[in-house]
């Protein structure tokens, strides 16, 4: 990581998993630099105005990922609202690059809300990538705080979007954040309309006293029960979990 000057979420974000991920040999790629245009309150990424547009970025990714071996890779990105395409070139272009040193490899996209520019979305989803994800974060009651930036059926829609564009379709969750049982079940539903086959849960933990304060510590037991009635609802596929964060277990999700 280092030697290539690249990024990742594993550090950005100050995952709880990282240890366990990295003694595995898997860690999830940031693209576009490491400072956000949105200020999320649950996120430990800086926030500012980038300047960081670096196209020689998926000739490095692409290097790395063949020398470090990876199997299954997973690639994400700050948002970059600033920039026409949303970065969608920069997408397209690692994407392409991984491939062609790595064809092996699968890879799954964990891509921002591109603020409904669809032509930004396509060319993001259509380099090769067997997984595209886009995280909702929480529940359509929290939204205004949690994601500020963002817009809860907009997200929908991207996710509905991706699945027509034949990908396999995943998103994830906090809960902890004040979120009720109803409401979970309600974006699960959410969710099963919009054509998402994959979803994880996760506990909400405080980056920093500056980020949203835990509501709730939630028992293994509930993460249990929102597994057996997200599969019940028609989900291909639920990782539910204190620690369980969006990339963690990535590549059971192929």
């Amino acid at each position: 990581m280092d030697e290539y000057k690249l990024h990742t979420i594993c550090q950005s974000g100050s995952c709880p998993n990282m240890g366990e991920c990295w003694g595995a040999g898997t860690a999830t790629f940031m693209i576009l630099g490491n400072t956000c245009t949105r200020s999320c309150s649950f996120c430990a990424v800086k926030t500012g105005r980038p300047n960081e547009y670096d196209e020689d970025e998926p000739r490095r990714v692409a290097e790395a990922i063949k020398l470090m071996g990876v199997k299954h890779a997973v690639i994400t990105s700050v948002n970059r609202d600033e920039l026409k395409d949303r970065g969608a070139e920069i997408w397209y272009q690692t994407i392409r690059a991984v491939k062609e040193l790595s064809p092996e490899t699968t890879i799954e996209t964990l891509i921002p809300d591109v603020k409904a520019n669809w032509e930004a979305l396509e060319r993001m989803v259509s380099a090769g990538q067997e997984v595209v994800s886009h995280n909702m974060e929480t529940v359509q009651n929290l939204y205004r705080k949690v994601r500020p930036q963002a817009k809860y059926e907009r997200s929908l829609e991207q996710i509905k979007r991706i699945k027509a564009y034949g990908k396999r379709t995943k998103s994830g969750i906090m809960v902890g954040l004040g979120e009720t049982h109803e409401e979970v079940f309600q974006i699960m539903d959410d969710f099963v309309a919009h054509d998402c086959d994959v979803l994880t849960i996760g506990q909400y933990l405080q980056p920093t006293k500056m980020h949203l304060e835990v509501a709730e510590f939630v028992h293994p037991d509930t993460f249990a029960m929102y597994k057996e009635v997200g599969l019940s609802k028609g989900f291909q596929y639920v990782e539910s979990g204190p620690l369980v964060r969006s990339s963690y277990h990535a590549e059971r999700h192929i």
